[in-house]
């Protein structure tokens, strides 16, 4: 049985934050998110949970991967 994962990744100066989940765990990973953002040790904002928030609930499976890609690209140019 084959089980897609999901990617989501984010890119901030040095610094990687990659997310992969399947389809089941997304909740889990929008948890995951808001733990990062509540972490002062992080880089990881409330704004980059929020915008990759929005790409985990409106993403299809299948876009993930490119979305994330862009996403992060545009992230790391602000």
């Amino acid at each position: 049985m084959d089980q897609e994962i999901n990617v989501l990744a984010l890119v901030k100066g040095t610094e990687r934050f990659v997310f992969l989940f399947d389809d089941e765990s997304r909740s889990e990973t929008l948890t995951m998110l808001a733990r990062y953002a509540s972490n002062p040790d992080l880089s990881f904002t409330w704004y980059d949970a929020a915008v990759l928030s929005q790409k985990i609930r409106q993403e299809s499976p299948a876009s993930m991967e490119v979305a994330a890609h862009v996403n992060a690209e545009t992230l790391k140019n602000k």
